[in-house]
């Protein structure tokens, strides 16, 4: 059995941090290149890193990334933040639809999975920007950061770029 390389196991650690979190911010291109952001909750991440959205194919958001296939999605636990570029595909494959439909869904689409406008958002994700502080949680950032203006050194932790 071979050693992982560092980059697969940095890829591992993005992976494991946007399966951990259950909401991202979701940005996107808007009106004359305004970024525009909303809170969404991945339904899957696959081991290449994608993601996958329920998506309300009739919104101004939908509308967006229809015109500008960039997006960004940041997420954060108060001890680890992660930035994902990639291109999002608006989709209305009803098998994709059937597997990911959930209950949670449900509360966005009272009619179900033929409500008017349920569709997907596919992220096909490029790279990836972590940063991951150690002990973990607010309380223990927060200490760190103290520790730090106190000492004037650089806070401890890890960051990287990742391709995916």
């Amino acid at each position: 059995m071979s050693e992982q390389s560092e980059h697969e196991l940095e890829q591992e650690k993005v992976l494991e941090m946007m399966r951990s979190d259950r909401f991202c911010m979701l940005t996107s291109v808007g009106d004359e290149g305004r970024l525009q952001s909303h809170p969404m909750t991945p339904q899957e991440v696959t081991d290449e890193g994608d993601v996958w959205f329920f998506i309300d194919t009739t919104s101004h958001h939908a509308d967006n990334i229809r015109a500008e296939k960039r997006v960004n999605l940041a997420f954060a636990d108060g001890s680890t933040w992660l930035s994902v570029a990639g291109h999002g595909d608006i989709r209305t494959d009803r098998a994709k639809v059937e597997e990911l439909w959930n209950p949670m869904v449900a509360a966005w689409f009272p009619d179900g999975k033929d409500s008017p406008g349920v569709g997907l958002l596919h992220v096909e994700t490029d790279t990836a920007q972590y940063w991951d502080s150690p002990g973990g949680g607010r309380v223990a950032s927060a200490l760190s950061f103290v520790k730090t203006r106190v000492t004037g050194g650089r806070p401890a932790g890890t960051s990287g770029t990742v391709d995916l």
